[in-house]
């Protein structure tokens, strides 16, 4: 496809940033660009008509870590990393908060409960007997100690008899943070352009080029942004798609549960919203099945969920699902993300694992602080 001289003109031509991908971490890259460089000329391109990825398709968690899951990453990183990381959690809630405001992403704070199935007593042992070492390390991050042990407060069955509740965690509507996101961008005069494709990023003398599915165009500086697909413009980082699929159950009278909730480290997480229950993960039954950026559900990850939900979460009750889909998130060896230049004119900020809500607003400023021009 050949462009118009207007197209040119209006979209494509003078172009300083350019961002690939309107997740949460692009749309934030684009805003802090802005702030520090009014004068720019900035678009943002996204290959779907909505975010790809899982800017719209997570479950909404400001979480940070849970007993489990910070345990799990103190096998492979150092304290002063887990807590760092944590930090870096805790602080991008806290941007994204600051910049939208709590009513425009709709956040609540509940709390969060970690669950612990009955067939793992040694496990649970393990991780009640860690919760002063990890108050300890995480103090200094929340400025009190986030984890307390507590009673089975919603009548969930199948688990053992105490949760392990993080005070500090809640959480919010991921389609009113994106549609303010997007609004927020549209009116600091961004542009966004949906059913884009890039395929592929050249560096030139004091440019890059963009090559698009239908035309290219050249860019001061580009921003890449795209997590999960990350790995088919940047080959050199070691970036693994992971795919985590959803259900959500039809409206349920009289629902008690508020909150949200994990368990089996992290792979499974589920919470209420709008007199429903939204329950994801089990990626972990079938890891290389789950390394994909195709979108769609299986039958052994989606009999799991159906079974804990109506074994553990919901039992006596005859619930319907309503509604099942799958986001593609970014992962890989270590839990830290990837923000750095990849060139002179290319940078990138990717690999937020399943912490994508918490880290992503901070991820796109660090990623815009990149920029020179």
């Amino acid at each position: 496809m050949e462009l118009s001289y207007w197209e040119h003109k209006s979209w494509f031509s003078n172009v300083d940033f350019t961002i690939i991908g309107s997740g949460i971490v692009g749309l934030n890259c684009a805003l802090s660009l802005k702030e520090k460089y009014p004068k720019s000329n900035i678009l943002v391109l996204e290959r779907g008509s909505l975010p790809q990825g899982a800017s719209t398709k997570n479950a909404g968690f400001a979480c940070f870590g849970s007993v489990s899951e910070l345990l799990a990453d103190l096998e492979h990183h150092t304290e002063q990393e887990v807590a760092e990381l944590v930090q870096k959690r805790w602080n991008g809630i806290q941007r994204l908060r600051n910049l939208l405001g709590d009513s425009a992403i709709g956040f609540e704070l509940h709390g969060s409960h970690e669950l612990f199935p009955l067939e793992k007593p040694a496990f649970f042992e393990k991780c009640m007997d860690s919760i002063s070492y990890l108050n300890d390390l995480m103090e200094s991050v929340f400025g009190e100690k986030p984890f307390l042990p507590n009673r089975n407060l919603f009548g969930f069955e199948n688990i053992q008899e105490q949760y392990i509740t993080h005070v500090f965690e809640g959480q919010l509507d991921t389609g009113k943070m994106m549609r303010s996101l997007i609004q927020k961008c549209l009116s600091n005069g961004i542009p966004i352009l949906y059913g884009v494709e890039v395929e592929a990023l050249l560096e030139a003398e004091t440019k890059a080029v963009v090559k698009t599915k239908n035309f290219e165009f050249d860019s001061k500086q580009v921003f890449v942004a795209t997590n999960g697909f990350a790995s088919k413009l940047l080959k050199s980082e070691s970036i693994k798609p992971a795919r985590a699929q959803v259900l959500i159950t039809e409206p349920i009278k009289n629902l008690h549960i508020k909150g949200t909730f994990h368990f089996d480290e992290g792979y499974y997480y589920f919470r209420n919203i709008d007199n429903r229950i939204l329950f994801g993960g089990g990626r972990n039954l079938d890891f290389d099945t789950e390394e994909t950026t195709e979108f769609g559900h299986t039958e052994i990850i989606q009999n799991k969920l159906e079974a804990l939900l109506n074994q553990t979460i919901l039992p006596h009750q005859n619930v319907k699902i309503e509604r099942r889909w799958s986001g593609i998130m970014g992962v890989g060896n270590q839990k830290s993300p990837i923000v750095k230049p990849i060139s002179n004119s290319i940078f990138c900020g990717v690999r937020l694992g399943g912490m994508g809500v918490a880290l992503g607003s901070l991820v796109g400023k660090e990623l815009a602080d990149l920029a020179d021009l």
